[in-house]
């Protein structure tokens, strides 16, 4: 048995130059560790990812006439990655380093084709006329002569494993719509070559293999929808005359007389495997569809439409699909279980999934989606097709009078569709009181998916109480459903974005921006009486409109009083000093629009991949979040403690690397406009005073530490008078 759970956006795909996003990218391979991936895009760029957070933790790119013609890798033995531009030079890097113009090089005789990297083995090379050498042989003569082993054929897939502990390279060629199979032993050095059973009027789309008591099985989905299994002895110790390997139907996913086009297979498992593709049918018909078939029982497990399309690449690590979906690259979290005949056809009972509706042999594609929805009970009956809507809808008010906890996510999904927002309210209250902890959050995302569809095709309808109890549940993130924080940018849904700033880890960096734009296009006056959380400035703004704040000047608190700011001089005269005062007096926004502000200080981000889009902010917008940022600064400095009170306020960090990064992509801008030179005099002041008073504190650090070293030496007991005097 296999199930399909949540799905996640790792990251956006970006048409390189000559490559569109419908190509697909050039690879995605293991990183270092199970929670990271290595991306490799069809330009000049190699991006490492962390799967978990869906955050980048390192990009590397080549210069701009330079194109990366191979996928990174990594190499598991040294931690190191490897790719190779413009076919010819081999480049070698670490975390670390920053510019691969000045990381290791390595200019090489022939044109490699693939790097594959092994566990506890160093990386094989391959290159496209067919020749393997081991990396370290190849560092040690970059420039030795590569040998010819095909001549007019191409290569069209490769992988490597390990057999007996030592690795083994295979690589399927075309020829003039023939098919060879090789298979390179490096330790010692034997290739084997195989020719492949023809299968007339169709070819292989791709190729998958697993080992098993030193037989390789070959798995190949040909463009009939039939996946064949071919079988090849690793036991043959010396080269022999080129053979014919037959081929057995393992599988067929589609009826017959139809054509699948831009297709992946992976194995699972010994009686599991994926299938990736489409049917070769008009645009407007043909959906992608991402599915997990039994091969030992000839079933289909369970199944994702795609209705974005696909490249049709598919990676499969750890339990996770990793696949290409219109322009993003998503994540799909699976499980398989042991395979039996009740799992297979659906009889069997679990507690994640309810009676799985099999289908044998053929399958309609442009249904899989909606026909093998799995729901987290297990006790409601499957109701016929043909029963008319009035009757189902009268039967489901039946049995929720009799029993309410039996409400199904089919159901509810079914009833979003054409119910009313107060009916959906109360549904959906019932079904979350008796959702089950196992499948919760993939079936609240399955829930805010379709209440998110029906706002995109029906204008008037907003459910934005059922929306804001989904986020309350803390169950949700971005990439479980995307379009959410666009539909409530339309609605200009400020208390819905708010929670999603706060709530949602993985928000991209573009869309956090669009709601900064959004938060400082907002007058006050628009925003006074909304429903906006204010727990993170009650206890430092002022809620009464108009009240001036009172200004506290006797005390020096953590080095700051507005006398130490006059005192010091600014390099630049200012005839507006009374209105500079007022700014470091009253808070710039309102209560609203500063706890909107506030969750966005707080949101995760990349500065790398933040940057250029607040570029985007207008001159006005800047200077308003400016002055914003210093009024929390100048908070965070009367204050003996580094945090400022009530939940969800940001940090002193925060607020400064915000601060830094608007003026990186504003400094230009900011510098040239006259009712900005206020702003930045005050800030120049205010800074200043600080360095001084730290300045201050770190002269008397070493007393301070000679007190603390004191203090644990001596025993004064009970009570002790003492005199101490600082030098």
């Amino acid at each position: 048995m296999a199930t399909l759970y949540e799905e996640f956006t790792l990251c956006g795909l970006v048409a390189s130059a000559g490559a569109g996003v419908g190509q697909g990218i050039l690879g995605l391979e293991p990183g270092p560790d199970s929670d990271r991936v290595l991306l490799t895009d069809r330009g000049r760029t190699a991006t490492l990812y962390q799967v978990s957070d869906q955050k980048p933790l390192g990009c590397w790119s080549v210069k701009q006439d330079q194109t990366i013609t191979c996928p990174a890798v990594c190499n598991f033995e040294t931690g190191e990655y490897i790719a190779v531009h413009d076919d010819k030079v081999l480049r070698i890097w670490k975390d670390e380093d920053m510019n691969l113009d000045k990381v290791f090089k390595a200019t090489l005789t022939a044109e490699v084709y693939r790097i594959h990297s092994l566990p506890d083995t160093e990386p094989l090379v391959l290159f496209k006329r067919g020749a393997v050498r081991t990396l370290d042989a190849l560092l040690a003569a970059p420039q030795q002569e590569i040998e010819n082993v095909i001549s007019d054929e191409d290569i069209r897939w490769s992988d490597a494993f390990m057999e007996t502990q030592q690795p083994v390279l295979i690589f399927i060629t075309e020829k003039n719509g023939n098919y060879f199979v090789y298979v390179q032993k490096v330790n010692p050095n034997i290739l084997h070559k195989y020719k492949l059973e023809l299968e007339e009027s169709f070819h292989p789309l791709c190729f998958t293999t697993y080992t098993k008591n030193k037989i390789l099985t070959l798995l190949c989905l040909y463009s009939n929808g039939c996946v064949y299994k071919i079988l090849v002895s690793l036991q043959q110790s010396v080269q022999e005359e080129q053979q014919i390997l037959s081929k057995s139907l393992l599988l067929k996913i589609v009826e017959s007389g139809t054509v699948l086009k831009g297709a992946s297979l992976a194995v699972l498992d010994k009686d599991h495997v994926a299938v990736l593709g489409c049917l070769d049918s008009p645009p407007t018909i043909a959906k992608a569809c991402l599915s997990i078939w039994n091969t030992k029982f000839q079933t289909l497990q369970t199944s994702k439409e795609l209705p974005q399309g696909t490249s049709g690449q598919l990676w499969c690590y750890g339990e996770k699909f990793f696949l290409t979906h219109g322009k993003v690259l998503t994540v799909i979290l699976y499980k398989c279980e042991m395979s039996s005949l009740a799992a297979a056809v659906g009889k069997l009972k679990d507690t994640q999934t309810s009676s799985m509706r099999t289908v044998f042999s053929s399958v309609n594609w442009n249904m899989l989606h909606e026909e093998h929805l799995t729901s987290p009970h297990t006790e409601q009956p499957v109701i016929a097709k043909n029963e008319s809507k009035r009757n189902l809808r009268s039967r489901r008010s039946n049995v929720a009078k009799v029993q309410p906890q039996t409400l199904t996510v089919e159901q509810l999904l079914s009833d979003i569709k054409d119910s009313s927002q107060k009916d959906i309210e109360e549904e959906l209250r019932q079904f979350l009181l008796n959702a089950q902890m196992s499948v919760f959050q993939a079936t609240v995302g399955y829930v805010i998916t379709g209440l998110v569809n029906r706002c995109k095709t029906e204008p008037t309808f907003y459910p934005r109480n059922s929306l804001v109890q989904l986020i309350q549940t803390q169950g949700l993130s971005y990439s479980l459903c995307p379009d959410l924080m666009t539909v409530a940018l339309e609605k200009t849904d400020v208390h819905l974005l708010q929670l999603c700033l706060q709530q949602f880890p993985d928000i991209p960096e573009a869309v956090t921006c669009v709601c900064l734009k959004a938060f400082l296009s907002i007058n006050d006056d628009s925003l006074e009486g909304t429903n906006v959380n204010l727990d993170s400035v009650i206890n430092y703004i002022n809620i009464t409109p108009n009240e001036q704040v009172k200004k506290q000047t006797e005390t020096l608190q953590n080095g700051f009083s507005s006398e130490l700011m006059e005192e010091d001089g600014c390099d630049i005269q200012l005839t507006q000093k009374p209105c500079a005062k007022e700014t470091e007096e009253l808070c710039p926004v309102g209560p609203q629009k500063a706890a909107l502000l506030n969750a966005i200080l707080r949101s995760a981000y990349s500065e790398t991949f933040l940057l250029p889009h607040l570029k985007d902010l207008s001159a006005q917008q800047v200077i308003l979040f400016l002055r914003y940022l210093q009024f929390l600064y100048v908070k965070y400095s009367e204050k003996f403690s580094t945090d400022l009170p009530g939940m969800f306020s940001p940090t002193i960090n925060q607020i400064m690397d915000w601060m830094c990064l608007v003026l990186d992509a504003h400094f230009t801008v900011v510098v040239m406009l006259p009712e900005a030179k206020g702003l930045l005099c005050s800030l120049h002041k205010f800074v200043r005073a600080q360095v001084r008073f730290y300045s201050e504190l770190n002269k008397i650090e070493g007393s301070l530490q000679e007190l603390q070293r004191l203090k644990h030496q001596k025993d004064f007991g009970l009570y002790s008078i003492e005199m101490l005097e600082l030098v």
